[in-house]
């Protein structure tokens, strides 16, 4: 699969199949991308008797979902339906065990936060309160999840308002050899201090196992029985900054002790990630770039405080995201293979034989498209797994004592020929740096059809990377059938492509950080894949951030613009860019560069800006201050949202209204003649 992944990312970008021989134009329909998948959100439980998923409710023409579960023994059975509420919308599911389902969902709230959730240090009224459920396979009843650990403690009224507007219950670990219980964690939204419980699935009751401030935390559970293996703790260090502290149990005196070796500051942004325990050696794995630009595992001995000599596995070109270990009682424990940040942003390399068989056979059966195991039952006699790529949306299938089911296409009446997969490419930035783009062109197009009305799609974040599958947001698919080239930049600033990347973007916000946007958009003149006088800049977020910075910047190669919840006034977002201070603290000074406000008379090109109402991350004060300040200077045009937060699943009523704006507004208002 390695040799095939990285054989993929060198063919060269003139090159199209048989299939895509002749420049497709074929738009996809609004509505196509903004109605609700067929199916989401679909995991197995730990036994392998049930599948759940988020699946469009029935008779609501894909404007709402439900929750839908599976018996595995019976997949020729229709699923059992739970249609979302008139307020409360299901936006995600996962099966855990003993017949027990976890069901999120999201519903409209408007009032005073009171300290309380996302937004609270801007004044936001308007949000959302999210309230966690559990039920059964039959789904005959809704209860809220882990109540009774909070009666236990004594929550008050308020609190429980705070838990719901924070959304703070989650599974911390889900102890795979254990029937009954999972490890819960219940975060203070006020004091971000921590309570860790061992919660019975079957009787509901808890048992109290870690209480942790707010500088403190649980970094690794034994998942045979769930005891604390390592903790850890920050501390403050001069110059505003942290460290990060690494404590493993001393096993022999029940004591943590501190290891300095795991420990550094926390502005250096290293990753040092305890991801498992051999239990043979005692010694653990550590994911780290503290020796190398990408990150790589090694092992390291509690004992003699030592990391091994060199990376124990590693990717020569990618930073390795995720171990994965057996949770079956077959191969429980036992090093199958990991992850990396490849193309696709979360890739696999199996170790083990039987998983890399497993794989090779899947591949074989859909070889144009990536296959993701899922999940499995021990000795692999079921299979729950995904196909998708970046011009394929999602199917999910059973394979069981051989026989293959589909469970379900998530956008079946879209036509994957309509699209084209997306290429990772690099361009050299003016400075030397080398950037790493995801380029997505429509389907069929040549050199030889000439260079296309281009996109420059910067994404949010900033710390944070896009990947060459399946875009969620649409818009990648909804740009290149409608004959737009694609390219998203990873930018300086981008985690996930290396520890040098990420750091080269600090405090370069609308500076350094901008000129990658701008070089790539060189980059693909100098290809002949973009037209030099058709070309504009789209983002959300931190890339509606982008978008507006180019508004005002000289010389861009931008004939407009589009922004969407985008950050414009860098010195408020600095002081409230995160609800955490020691996010803050660590990364908040990075958020500094040439802001947007301060430049406002030298607008000078077209600008949509559009946003949520229901945004606490960004405030909606940030486009429609901007909005105010340019638009007597150059066309500008500012579309509200209503009910809009900042973070997807959106409606399909919001993604209606947007994706026809920028429709329209890239064809009659992006400068003159439109792109």
């Amino acid at each position: 699969m390695l040799k095939r992944t990285l054989f993929s990312l060198a063919i060269s970008l003139g090159l199209a199949s048989a299939a895509q021989a002749e420049l497709r134009i074929n738009p996809i329909p609004v509505n196509d991308l903004a109605r609700e998948p067929n199916i989401q959100s679909v995991s197995m439980s730990a036994e392998g008797d049930l599948i759940v998923a988020l699946i469009a409710s029935p008779g609501s023409n894909n404007e709402e979902t439900a929750l839908a579960t599976w018996d595995v023994n019976d997949l020729s059975a229709p699923p059992v339906v739970t249609p979302s509420g008139d307020r409360m919308k299901f936006i995600f599911a996962q099966a855990l065990k003993a017949d027990r389902i976890l069901a999120v969902g999201r519903q409209e709230w408007t009032g005073q936060l009171g300290g309380c959730g996302e937004g609270r240090t801007v004044g936001a009224t308007a949000t959302f309160v999210n309230q966690v459920y559990l039920t059964n396979g039959a789904q005959s009843e809704f209860d809220e999840a882990f109540a009774s650990n909070r009666r236990n403690l004594g929550v008050s009224r308020d609190m429980e308002r705070c838990l719901q507007l924070a959304g703070t219950a989650s599974v911390a670990a889900d102890l795979p050899l254990d029937p009954d219980h999972v490890i819960i964690r219940r975060l203070n939204a006020m004091t971000l201090s921590s309570s860790y419980l061992r919660y019975n699935l079957r009787t509901d009751q808890t048992e109290m196992m870690y209480r942790a401030n707010g500088r403190a935390s649980v970094a690794l559970f034994d998942p045979r029985n769930g005891d604390i293996l390592v903790r850890s703790e920050i501390e403050p260090i001069e110059g505003d900054d942290f460290l990060a502290k690494t404590l493993i149990i001393n096993e022999a005196t029940g004591e943590y002790e501190e290891q300095e070796p795991l420990t550094y500051p926390l502005r250096s942004r290293h990753t040092v990630e305890v991801v498992g325990r051999d239990e043979a050696s005692g010694q653990y794995y550590v994911i780290t770039d503290q020796f190398s630009d990408l990150a790589q595992v090694y092992a390291y001995d509690p004992q003699t405080r030592q990391y091994s000599d060199g990376p124990i596995l590693a990717h020569p070109r990618f930073s390795v995201t995720g171990l994965i270990l057996g949770r079956k009682p077959s191969n429980f424990n036992q090093v199958l293979g990991f992850r990396y940040g490849g193309a696709n942003g979360n890739e696999v390399y199996w170790i083990d034989p039987t998983m890399s068989a497993t794989q090779e056979t899947l591949d074989a059966l859909f070889p144009s498209a990536r296959v993701q195991m899922l999940d499995y039952t021990d000795g692999l006699g079921t299979v729950l797994f995904q196909v998708s790529s970046g011009s394929t949306p999602a199917s999910y299938y059973v394979v069981r004592d051989g026989q293959l089911t589909l469970l379900g296409n998530s956008r079946p009446w879209i036509d994957p020929n309509d699209l084209r997969d997306t290429e990772l490419v690099y361009y050299t930035a003016r400075d030397g740096m080398r950037i790493p783009g995801l380029l997505s062109l429509p389907a069929g197009w040549e050199p030889s059809d000439g260079p296309l009305p281009t996109i420059i799609h910067p994404h949010g974040g900033p710390w944070a990377r896009d990947g060459a599958g399946w875009d969620g947001s649409g818009w990648t698919q909804f740009l290149t059938s409608r004959g737009y080239a694609v390219l998203r930049p990873q930018y300086r600033g981008s985690s996930g492509w290396g520890l040098n990347l990420w750091r080269a973007g600090d405090a370069q916000w609308g500076l350094a950080m901008q000129d990658d946007k701008d070089d790539g958009a060189a980059w693909l003149v100098s290809e002949g894949i973009a037209d030099p006088d058709r070309i504009a800049i789209f983002g959300y977020s931190y890339g509606g951030f982008a978008a507006i910075a180019a508004t005002v910047r000289d010389n861009s190669p931008y004939q407009c613009a589009i922004a969407g919840a985008g950050v414009s006034d860098l010195a408020r977002i600095g002081g409230n860019w995160s609800e955490n201070p020691l996010q803050r603290a660590v990364q908040g000074w990075t958020v500094r560069g040439m802001d947007p406000m301060e430049n406002t008379e030298h607008a000078n090109i077209p600008i949509l800006l559009f946003h949520g109402d229901r945004d606490v991350r960004v405030p909606l004060f940030h486009s429609t201050a901007f909005y105010n300040a340019i638009r007597g200077r150059v066309h500008a045009e500012l579309l509200v949202i209503e009910d809009q937060p900042h973070s997807l699943p959106w409606y399909p009523r919001q993604q209606r209204e947007s994706l026809a704006e920028i429709e329209r507004f890239l064809a009659e208002d992006c400068g003159p003649g439109g792109l």
